[in-house]
């Protein structure tokens, strides 16, 4: 009777942890602090709008060969990003951020943070 109960366990633990590697840790974790992230290419936010949960953090990458910004009017301001550099800011309040880069301001996002 006791391997029966210890093999009970074992196979009960093993469950446990593969529903874990199958998403019970990973989606606490993104609950815990999501990201999400936007691609600046050939001048422009790739997505130029996204949704996003209060408390989700959001990194703009640059992936053109002149330097951008990204800038929200009085929210957030990067500094200058040079092909590769990346920046990242967490949103902690609902509402539309609209952003735009200072040194092409034709190129403009959307943050819709819910």
């Amino acid at each position: 009777m006791m391997s029966v109960t210890l093999r009970s366990l074992g196979r009960l633990a093993i469950a446990a942890a593969i529903s874990l590697c199958l998403g019970g840790a990973h989606a606490y974790a993104e609950d815990a602090n999501p990201t999400t992230n936007v691609t600046i290419d050939n001048f422009t936010f790739a997505p130029a709008e996204l949704t996003v949960k209060v408390g989700t953090t959001v990194t703009w990458t640059n992936h053109d060969d002149i330097p951008h910004t990204v800038v929200s009017a009085g929210k957030f301001r990067s500094k200058t990003l040079d092909t590769d550099n990346s920046f990242s800011f967490t949103f902690t309040a609902a509402g539309d951020y609209k952003y735009f880069c200072s040194l092409h301001p034709h190129m403009t996002g959307m943050i819709k943070v819910e």
